[in-house]
């Protein structure tokens, strides 16, 4: 199964991405397998000196201490053989630390990732808060591009990382407890705050494209390793898990509009947590694509077929990364509609993957 590609990267490969952002008549649904789980900590050598409730420092992040790690994870690409480009971006995986730091939040290490601590701010600071590209933190982060796109040398595609959205940051702002008694107790400050924290998100991934270089024509996101003809954006509302259909409607969905609309390729990161309001956010004519994480810790695959069915129906590319079993892969093959489908499926073994990759006809 080994490839004579670096890193996996044949170019061919982007016809499928193609395919998938248009919704194109395929034979199969994109397909891709990593053995990249969920969080970063344990695939970088630099962090292993790092322990749990520390905080990290711009200063302590040295780009070069990383690179060789980045380049062994996405080596994987040269045994697997399947339909993924693989890229890096600023820091691996799911790290979304950058835009709370800048924002002022300490950022403290947890077993196998960081978070940013929660400020609970006063409205007025809350309010005040905006992009500064002076910060050390947003320094470093573009430092981290700028090395990584010298070290990649168009061998792989570089991203912008993975960042939280506006209500999440809503959350660290005033308080996680604070910003859902906020929408309704103070819906338009929140609506404020929120719609100031969206041009901050789009400013910080307009500022990383204005430095990263373009791949093959175009644009990535690393996380989920994607492709993608034209501009992209990971957008995040986690908070949402908590929020009502109806305050969603009024107070979020705006600012998730004016995010969707500077980015032509972009795409909805949500978690099964937030099905509930899923036809909400599928009511955002510009929202292009939607990410599902596999969590069968709340809704088993079973049970997330009639929202697949959702998406899809809604005309919109589907991409579900996580875990299945066989019975579950082969419920996603009979059940949803190949084009405009992309499985980003995370195995235990090489074996798995040879009977994964002969039940979806590879």
């Amino acid at each position: 199964m080994a490839t004579r590609y670096p890193f996996g990267n044949d170019t061919a490969k982007i016809d499928r991405y193609r395919a998938f952002w248009s919704r194109a008549e395929v034979d199969r649904p994109l397909v891709g397998f990593s053995h990249v789980g969920w969080y970063p900590l344990q695939y970088f050598s630099v962090c292993k000196s790092w322990q749990v409730d520390d905080y990290i420092t711009p200063e302590m992040l040295k780009p070069n201490q990383w690179l060789d790690d980045y380049e062994t994870l996405l080596r994987e690409g040269e045994e697997i053989e399947d339909d993924m480009l693989r890229g890096a971006c600023p820091i691996q995986v799911a790290f979304p630390c950058f835009i709370p730091a800048i924002l002022g939040c300490q950022i403290r290490v947890l077993p196998d990732n960081v978070i940013g601590e929660e400020q609970q701010l006063s409205w007025t600071e809350a309010l005040e808060k905006g992009m500064d590209l002076d910060n050390p933190w947003f320094k470093k982060y573009i430092e981290f591009l700028e090395a990584l796109i010298d070290r990649a040398a168009d061998r792989y595609p570089i991203s912008h990382g993975a960042e939280l959205g506006p209500t999440d940051l809503h959350g660290l702002l005033r308080g996680h407890n604070e910003s859902i008694i906020d929408l309704l107790d103070e819906p338009k400050k929140s609506a404020q705050l929120l719609m100031n924290l969206g041009h901050l998100f789009v400013e910080f991934f307009k500022e990383s494209w204005k430095r990263i270089p373009l791949y093959h024509g175009g644009y990535f996101d690393a996380q989920y390793q994607l492709w993608a003809p034209g501009p992209i954006i990971r957008m995040q509302e986690d908070a949402t898990a908590l929020v009502s259909p109806d305050l969603y409607r009024r107070l979020v969905q705006p600012v998730d509009q004016m995010i969707a609309k500077q980015f032509p390729c972009n795409f909805m990161h949500l978690h099964t947590t937030s099905m509930f309001i899923l036809d909400a956010f599928l009511e955002i004519e510009e929202l292009r694509c939607i990410e599902i994480n596999i969590e069968s810790f709340n809704i088993p695959v079973e049970g997330m077929i009639k929202y697949f069915k959702m998406v899809q129906d809604a005309n919109r590319p589907l991409l579900l990364r996580g875990s299945f079993t066989e019975d579950e892969l082969r419920l996603v093959r009979d059940s949803l509609d190949p084009r405009g489908l992309y499985l980003h499926i995370m195995p235990d073994s090489r074996e798995e993957i040879d009977i994964m990759r002969s039940i979806l006809g590879m």
